[in-house]
């Protein structure tokens, strides 16, 4: 299954002339949910991000449960409309989007080896990145720069480095930042400033103001305590 959000444009390539996809497609427009829950929860259901090679791969039995709330749908669509056909049409899209978070979280729990992979990749890419003066010349590293390294989409990578972690790719990085910052902080011929700069901040005060929050610390303190 793949997902496309408002605004997206998705295409099929067709190998050759004897091949015919085939499948179903659920389109609805956005009035439809406006005033809904569906309509206020939308944009937690972070797979409208994803890419096509993120696609969700269905069990059977997944895939009887999909069919089955599309026949739902149908159903709906086919009936003559009334005062329920609005509810109960939003309620079974819902329905479906909900048991695609479930069936996700299924596959990020049944790839492990192959997001094992993307996580020791992502450790690296860190690593490397602090290694060169990246820092000083582009910033902080992102969410987004490091998804794009990797080939992900950046919502697809950060539910996969919260599944995996239970941090977010986020404060995943700012552990990296504060671990390399550690390090660094002992070589006392350089001041708090210079480290903060060589790490990609603009301004020490955000340094110290992080560093304070994950360890409890400034970095000044952390260096005389050591």
């Amino acid at each position: 299954m793949v997902f496309i959000a408002p605004g997206q444009v998705v295409r099929v390539d067709n190998p050759g002339e004897a091949y015919q996809p085939k499948g179903y497609a659920l389109v609805f427009h956005s009035d439809l949910i406006h005033g809904t829950s569906l309509g206020k929860h939308i944009q937690e259901y972070n797979f409208f991000g994803y890419q096509s090679n993120e696609a969700l791969h269905l069990s059977e039995r997944e895939k009887r449960i999909v069919l089955d709330c599309f026949s739902k749908i149908e159903y709906e669509l086919e009936h003559a409309i009334d005062k329920h056909s609005k509810k109960l049409l939003v309620d079974n899209i819902e329905l479906l989007l909900n048991y695609c978070t479930r069936f996700y979280d299924r596959q990020f729990i049944t790839r492990d080896k192959v997001h094992r992979g993307v996580l020791e990749k992502f450790e690296r890419l860190l690593n490397n990145y602090f290694q060169t003066d990246k820092p000083q010349t582009i910033g902080l590293p992102s969410v987004a720069d490091c998804a794009k390294e990797l080939n992900l989409s950046a919502g697809y990578f950060g539910d996969l480095v919260k599944k995996e972690t239970g941090q977010s790719a986020q404060e995943y990085i700012q552990a990296k930042i504060i671990d390399v910052a550690k390090e660094r902080i002992f070589n006392v011929a350089k001041s708090i400033s210079e480290v903060a700069y060589e790490l990609g901040f603009k301004y020490p005060q955000h340094f110290t103001r992080l560093f304070k929050q994950k360890t409890g610390m400034t970095p000044n303190e952390y260096r005389t305590s050591n």
